[in-house]
């Protein structure tokens, strides 16, 4: 399994999060900080931002890294999802 990092931004004002925050929940994802999602999965960043991206306008942005090392500060505890 892989650690990953995924992170959007919804541009428009009022955007709806919902089909995306839905997706990464269904995936098992941790909702980290803000727009940022902490997932292990066994599949590759390119599968995870095709399957996330039919959720995204025009103007949004998406980003999806394989994580290799981290460190974190005063984060939630449940932050530690990436060691269990």
């Amino acid at each position: 399994m892989a650690d990953f990092m995924i992170a959007y931004d919804l541009k428009q004002v009022g955007q709806n999060y919902t089909c995306i925050t839905d997706k990464l929940k269904k995936l098992g994802a941790f909702h980290s900080q803000g727009s940022v999602w902490l997932l292990k999965s066994t599949t590759n960043c390119k599968a995870l931002r095709d399957h996330l991206k039919g959720c995204l306008d025009g103007n949004d942005e998406l980003m999806v890294v394989q994580i290799s090392d981290w460190a974190s500060y005063q984060m939630n505890p449940d932050a530690a999802y990436l060691n269990g």
